[in-house]
């Protein structure tokens, strides 16, 4: 990978780098997006801490019924939209621009999806967006798969769609919503968890992917694509066993194409079962293989909070269950596996260009990202400190919590957009048969038990979640 742009840069046309962290060595991405929202997180806490809020910068729609109320909204905050895609927009430039993209494209690029955005959102505050299963994430995933599969994204817009930096700047901003006392609590259930469903997921993915005679590297790269963390775990594997790029390249292929399958299908079957919203989003948590596409479908399924019967759980609880299970379970193993398979292509498979892992190499494929999870996470468990319930709910929620959750709810819409507007599906034909087969046995299984240990073996602690 080029150490001035991307994954999605250097793969251009290619699926793979639309979807999970990027957790390679060159991952200046996740220190832009720790600095991007962590800055965001100070600002916030500076402002609060002198009487004021965040609230006017962080403007988000309204809930409205007629169409002449977007209008009236539109009109009434138009200089806050602006001031917010200026800031957008700056800090996503200093961003890219170091990762070797131009100001003048990336902003080009993203300005047009800034208002697209905004419709998005605007539709999301429709008070009839439910009842027709409008979710901002999937309306914007969906819209995009269509221009991308049909009219196309010109090559300069590139630059703009910048899947990897918005989410993780998004999920930085989701720690301010997880206070450090339930990571605590949840975190050791959720690598329980994930590790039950990475060790099982990874032994039939390899197994079934050596019945088929593929080669044993490769089998590597498509079990722990599967098991671990999808884009970012192939691509980390890929170097650490000495496998092909193109085995990279498949893998990535597969994760894509399946992640998209699953952000549809989990939240439809959870909403049929009428599983609680903790409880759903462990289980997408556990069975998703993209941080993006599994956030969406977490969101998807929150928005049926007290508006489908039968679902008990509030829209929060998907989401965090969700993050508890894929931040902290599964993404932070992935330098833990690049690091036992590079063990164990050195010394039993003897594979040339296999990169035998120190502690150093853990260190720079760790996601840093995940620590600015955890960063936003303690500042506000510290500025909420020796508040009561009913005052945090009455003066830290809504002038601190609640603006930092619209900035997210932005970034992540600025993510699932983009996703679809960089995915081709025609690509996903060239992956053959026999890695297909394998990687789907491995998809299967990892739904399957993720489902019995969501819903049977830790639901009491899942279903608890949010109390």
């Amino acid at each position: 990978m080029s150490s001035n742009v991307t994954t999605e840069a250097s793969t251009r046309g290619a699926v793979a780098p639309t979807v999970g962290p990027l957790t390679g060595p060159n991952n200046r991405e996740d220190w832009w997006a720790v600095a991007i929202g962590i800055g965001l997180v100070a600002l916030a806490v500076a402002l609060f801490a002198g009487g004021g809020s965040i609230k006017w910068l962080a403007i988000a729609p309204q809930k409205w019924s007629r169409l002449s109320e977007v209008g009236t909204q539109l009109q009434a905050h138009a200089l806050q939209f602006l001031v917010l895609s200026a800031v957008w927009a700056c800090v996503f430039a200093l961003a890219t621009r170091s990762l070797g993209f131009a100001t003048g494209r990336f902003l080009g690029a993203f300005l047009p999806l800034y208002v697209v955005a905004l419709l998005l959102y605007f539709l999301g505050a429709w008070d009839q967006a439910s009842k027709y299963s409008l979710e901002p994430p999937l309306v914007a995933l969906v819209l995009g798969l269509l221009v991308s599969n049909t009219v196309g994204v010109p090559r300069w817009a590139d630059a703009g769609l910048r899947v990897e930096l918005f989410i993780k700047v998004g999920i930085v901003l989701l720690g301010t919503q997880l206070p450090l006392t339930l990571i605590a609590w949840a975190g050791p259930v959720a690598l329980v968890q994930a590790g039950i469903v990475s060790l099982v997921t990874f032994g039939v993915v390899y197994l079934a992917a050596r019945l088929l005679d593929l080669d044993k590297r490769f089998a590597a790269v498509l079990g722990t694509g599967g098991a671990v963390c999808g884009v970012s775990a192939s691509i980390a594997i890929t170097g650490a066993v000495g496998a092909k790029k193109e085995h990279s390249s498949v893998a990535i292929s597969l994760v894509v194409f399946w992640a998209i399958v699953l952000i549809f299908v989990l939240p439809l079957v959870s909403r049929a079962l009428r599983l609680p919203t903790g409880v759903a989003g462990a289980w997408i948590g556990t069975s998703e293989l993209a941080d993006a596409t599994g956030l969406a479908a977490a969101q998807a399924y929150g928005g049926y909070a007290g508006r489908v019967a039968g679902i008990a759980g509030n829209a929060e609880d998907a989401v965090n269950a969700f993050t508890l299970m894929k931040v902290i379970g599964r993404d932070i193993w992935i330098g833990v596996w690049a690091f036992a398979l590079s063990i164990i292509a050195a010394t039993r498979w003897r594979s040339e260009g296999a990169q035998q892992l120190g502690a150093s190499q853990i260190w720079r494929r760790f996601p840093k990202f995940v620590l600015g999870f955890l960063l936003a996470s303690l500042i506000i468990t510290v500025v909420s400190h020796g508040y009561s319930y009913a005052d945090y709910k009455k003066a830290v929620l809504p002038s601190l919590v609640a603006p930092l959750q619209a900035l997210r709810t932005w970034a992540f819409t600025f993510t699932f957009l983009s996703i679809g507007l960089t995915t081709r599906i025609r690509e996903f034909a060239a992956v053959g048969p026999r890695p297909f087969y394998a990687f789907t046995l491995g998809v299967v299984i990892n739904v399957a038990l993720g489902y019995v240990l969501s819903t049977a073996v830790f639901v009491d602690f899942w279903s608890r979640l949010g109390l």
